[in-house]
């Protein structure tokens, strides 16, 4: 015997199921919706059929706008792509290229590790840029955050999303204890980094838990047990001491979250 035929309340919300996988909403229609879609879809097949189609554009509509990916709560553009409004230090080796921050140059060592920084400080939030190495393949990098400018001198001190011949993905305990917190394998990283064009860096502070992730793998998860280290502090931009290189860097947000 064949299954009795489908309600008309049913085949309505069938139909704009398609319609809603059709522009890859499928998996992301929430009860919410569905429950909205069905509210909708009854007074769809209560309508006359002349509506019916124009109805049924209507209610796609509405579902695909909510459930278009929002953007992030509280999010704050901390490079305008056109001047160093918020951020300080030495420009000789810093400019504005193409909407990018460009550190370093191919024509020139760099003398000592240099560093853009941010005049406002962060404690608890998400970083997110995007970034590339250009010219030598020993060129060496890194986004400092919790961090400290040391006075009359050009080094900082504070934690370091690290850049660069085999550290990408790694977290460094920049002027502090010097060395490599926690960091992908070695191996990985031909599979994580892009050595030749734009890399996505996201640096989660909260608490004492900090996260990197490179091109969205995640590099690092670690906890600091040193109470006495500062959660707040700028954010900078490096370019390593060594052979010439540029560093770009764009598309710098952040997200801050006071009441972690």
């Amino acid at each position: 015997m064949p299954p009795p035929p489908a309600s008309k309340e049913n085949q309505a919300l069938a139909y704009v199921g398609h319609r809603a996988r059709f522009w890859r909403l499928g998996s992301v229609v929430s009860r919410s919706a569905k429950l909205i879609l069905l509210a909708l879809g009854q007074a769809l097949w209560q309508s006359s059929p002349p509506m019916r189609p124009i109805t049924i554009l209507i209610v796609t509509t509405l579902i695909t706008g909510c459930c278009s990916a929002p953007k992030q709560a509280g999010s704050i553009t901390l490079f305008d792509g056109k001047s160093f409004s918020g951020w300080e230090g030495n420009k000789e080796f810093f400019r504005i290229e193409d909407g990018s921050i460009v550190a370093g140059r191919l024509n020139k060592k760099i003398p000592n590790n240099e560093f853009l920084c941010t005049t406002d400080e962060y404690e608890n939030f998400e970083l997110r840029l995007k970034f590339k190495v250009v010219g030598s393949p020993n060129a060496n990098a890194g986004i400092q955050f919790r961090t400290k400018r040391i006075p009359n001198h050009h080094e900082v001190i504070g934690f370091q999303a690290d850049i660069g011949q085999n550290f990408w993905g790694a977290l460094y305990d920049e002027s502090r204890r010097r060395k490599v917190l926690a960091g992908p394998a070695a191996e990985d990283i031909p599979q994580i980094a892009n050595f030749k064009g734009w890399n996505n860096y996201r640096i989660s502070a909260r608490g004492n838990h900090i996260q990197l992730f490179l091109n969205d793998h995640k590099t690092v998860d670690y906890m600091e047990e040193d109470l006495t280290i500062a959660k707040s502090g700028i954010i900078a931009l490096q370019v390593h001491g060594g052979p010439a290189c540029e560093i770009w860097y764009k598309d710098i947000e952040i997200t801050r979250y006071p009441n972690y």
